[in-house]
């Protein structure tokens, strides 16, 4: 009687899960579109505009921004100057791009990050960088 028991269990649990609904297990991260700020966005959520200042040089190909964070898409092994002062999460509360905005001659690289944020060793003195680009007579 015990081993009829167990065949029945048995055959009883396989059909269960043979007829168990299959669920399908994907994941979508959806980031959206890089904001659109005239200096660049911060490299963490909720990715607002960059004062002009924060990002040196280094973040700028042809005058456009390289991207940060999720929508970064500049060289492997990048290592970019920022002027940290200008950041909120270290106590920044002035002012914030507008459009149009004319870039900020006075850049001081004080801080190297990767693309995605994160503090790294800078491949090169940020010194002599001063002006974005489009603004040459601010670099020496």
């Amino acid at each position: 009687m015990l081993k009829v028991l167990a065949l029945v269990f048995a055959s009883l649990t396989m059909a269960v899960l043979c007829y168990a609904p299959a669920e399908s297990a994907q994941v979508s991260i959806n980031i959206g579109v890089a904001p659109v700020c005239p200096y660049g966005y911060f490299a963490y959520p909720p990715y607002n505009c960059a004062p002009y200042g924060y990002y040196g040089p280094d973040w700028f190909v042809g005058g456009v921004f390289i991207g940060a964070g999720p929508w970064f898409h500049g060289p492997a092994h990048f290592a970019g100057h920022v002027d940290n002062r200008f950041d909120p999460r270290r106590g920044y509360k002035g002012p914030m791009p507008a459009r149009g905005d004319e870039p900020n001659n006075n850049f001081r690289g004080n801080e190297a990050r990767d693309g995605k944020g994160n503090i790294v060793k800078g491949d090169h003195d940020a010194g002599k960088e001063r002006a974005l680009p489009g603004h040459a007579e601010g670099r020496r």
